[in-house]
C-alpha cells in the first residue's frame, strides 16, 4: 500500500507536470519523508498515511472532496463505486495508486455479506471511505515525489509542509498500561472450546483473538504511535487513518487483496508464525521450525484453499492458481509463512465487488468461513476495525487493501485523551495446544507493547 519513506533525498524543486486527456495529474515535487508531512496534519479527519508497501510508495492525504460511511446491509460495491468515480488508465510512469477512495472495512462488514454471522453493534461505522481528488506519492526507492490526482495542484499547498517541532517520545511510554480484557486462562478455554467444535466437525479452524486495552500519556497522540512502529519496523502496510473522534493505525504485513487497473488480482494469506530467536542461530532454527511444522503448513493450506475459493467468485474460470505455498517471510519480531495465490476478474467484475464478496478476509476468519464467523462470534465481542482492512481504490481501477492485524484502534476521549484497544490471535485447528496458542498471541503482540510501554 505504500513505504516508510526513509530514503534518499530527492530534487528540491518541482519539475513536471503530465496531465491526461482525463484529468489525472502527475507533477513531481521536492522530496520530503512521508511521516513529516503527514505530522503537521494527522489531527485533522479523514487524514491518512499509507506506508511501507509494493514497490517502495507511501501515499499521504487530507482534505477528502466526499465522504461515506455505511452500517448494515447497503449495497457497498455500488456505493463505493459511485464515491470513487473513474479516469480510465492512468498516464505512463504514474504511481500505482493516482488519487481516489481510501477507506476503512471493519470485521462487522462480513454481516452485510454473510447476514447469518451478523454480531452486536460496535461504534465504529463497518465501512467508511472519502475521496481524494489531490494525494502525496512518495516513492522511497528511487527518492522521488509527486502530487498526483484530479486536482494534483491542491497538494502542493501542503509543501513544504513546515511541522512545529514534535516532541521527543523516541524512549517515553506512550500509554499508562495495558489491561488484558481477556486472560490467558480465558483465551485457553476458548481455545480448547474451538477445538472440541473442530472435533465435532462444525468446522476445520477459526481465528481467535485476545483483547488489551489501554489509554495515551496526557499529550500523547496516535500519531506517536505511527512514527515510532515506522522507525523500529519494515511492515508493508502500516497506515494510518483519522476519522472524527477515531483513528486506526496499523502495522500490519498482510495484504487482503490486490487489483491492478487490468483486473490482475492478488492476495497473499499469513498463516503460521514463530518468534525472533534472540541470536542468529536461534533465530535460524527458529525459521526452519516453522518450515518444517506439518501443523502450521496444514492451517496455511486451508486458508489457500479458502482464498482460492473466494477469488474463484470473481475471476475468470481456470485464472486462479497458486503462485507460492509456505515462503518465508521475516520481520523484527515474528516470522511467518506467506503464500501467494493470483486470479484475472471476469470482465464486468471489478475490485470493489470482489473485496466485498471475499470480505472478510478468510486468514482472520478460518474455514470455512461462516462456521468459523459464528463460532468467533461465540468467544469474542464485535471486532470494529481489528481483522478488517484499509484500502484504496485508484480511479484508474487499482486497488490495495491490508489485513487489519498488528493494530490499534483508537477513540477519542471528553478530555481529548485516547483510549484504545488492541488484539492479538492465532489459527485454531484440531492439534491446537490451548497454552501454546495463548502465548502465540503475546508474541503477536509484543512489537505494539514494546512501542507502547518501553
Amino acid at each position: 500500500m505504500g513505504a516508510s519513506g526513509r530514503s534518499r533525498r530527492g530534487s528540491a524543486v518541482a519539475k513536471s507536470t503530465v496531465v491526461r486527456d482525463g484529468g489525472i495529474q502527475i507533477i513531481e515535487i521536492a522530496w520530503h519523508p512521508p511521516l513529516e508531512v503527514l505530522r503537521a496534519f494527522a489531527h485533522e479527519p479523514f487524514a491518512f498515511g499509507l506506508l511501507g508497501g509494493e514497490g517502495g510508495w507511501s501515499y499521504v492525504g487530507r482534505a477528502p472532496v466526499e465522504t461515506l460511511v455505511l452500517a448494515g446491509g447497503q449495497d457497498a460495491p455500488a456505493a463505493l463505486r459511485r464515491l470513487r468515480g473513474t479516469d480510465g488508465v492512468a498516464p505512463p510512469g504514474a504511481p500505482p495508486f493516482v488519487g481516489g477512495l481510501v477507506g476503512l472495512a471493519s470485521y462487522e462488514l462480513g454481516a452485510a455479506v454473510e447476514p447469518c454471522t451478523r454480531q452486536a453493534r460496535t461504534g465504529w461505522p463497518d465501512l467508511v471511505a472519502a475521496r481524494y481528488d489531490a494525494i502525496l506519492a512518495f516513492d522511497a526507492t528511487a527518492g522521488r515525489a509527486f502530487a498526483v490526482g484530479r486536482q494534483a495542484s491542491r497538494a502542493l499547498e501542503w509543501l513544504p509542509a513546515p511541522a512545529p517541532q514534535a516532541p521527543d517520545r523516541d524512549h517515553a511510554r506512550l500509554a499508562t498500561d495495558l489491561h488484558d480484557l481477556t486472560g490467558a486462562a480465558v483465551y485457553a478455554d476458548s481455545v480448547a472450546a474451538v477445538v472440541r467444535a473442530i472435533e465435532r466437525g462444525d468446522l476445520f479452524q477459526a481465528n481467535i483473538a485476545r483483547r488489551w486495552a489501554g489509554s495515551l500519556v496526557a499529550g500523547a497522540t496516535p500519531f506517536d504511535l505511527l512514527h515510532r512502529l515506522t522507525q523500529s519496523s519494515d511492515a508493508p502496510f502500516a497506515a494510518y487513518l483519522r476519522l472524527p473522534g477515531r483513528a486506526v493505525v496499523s502495522n500490519s504485513p498482510e495484504r487482503f487483496l490486490r487489483v491492478n487497473a487490468l483486473g490482475s488480482v492478488r492476495t497473499q494469506p499469513i498463516k503460521g508464525t514463530r518468534p525472533r530467536g534472540a541470536t542468529p542461530a536461534a533465530d535460524a532454527a527458529m525459521a526452519a521450525e516453522l518450515l518444517a511444522s506439518d501443523k502450521d503448513r496444514a492451517e496455511n493450506r486451508m486458508i489457500v484453499d479458502l482464498m482460492r475459493n473466494d477469488l474463484a467468485r470473481a475471476c475468470t474460470p481456470g485464472s486462479v492458481k497458486v503462485e507460492a505455498e509456505f515462503a518465508l517471510e521475516s520481520y523484527a519480531n515474528v516470522h511467518h509463512l506467506v503464500s501467494t495465490i493470483s486470479g484475472q476478474l471476469v470482465p464486468g467484475v471489478d475490485a470493489v465487488d470482489l473485496f466485498v464478496s471475499a470480505f472478510p478476509p478468510g486468514s482472520v476468519t478460518g474455514a470455512p468461513k461462516v462456521q468459523a464467523m459464528l463460532e468467533i462470534a461465540r468467544h469474542e465481542p464485535p471486532r470494529g476495525p481489528y481483522c478488517g482492512s484499509l484500502f484504496w481504490a485508484g480511479t484508474d481501477g487499482a486497488f490495495d487493501s491490508s489485513v487489519l492485524i498488528r493494530t490499534v484502534a483508537f477513540e477519542e476521549e471528553a478530555d481529548g485523551g485516547w483510549a484504545f484497544e488492541v488484539r492479538a490471535g492465532a489459527g485454531i485447528v484440531a492439534d491446537s495446544d490451548p497454552l501454546s496458542e495463548a502465548t502465540e498471541a503475546e508474541v503477536k503482540l509484543s512489537a505494539l507493547r514494546r512501542a507502547l510501554t518501553p
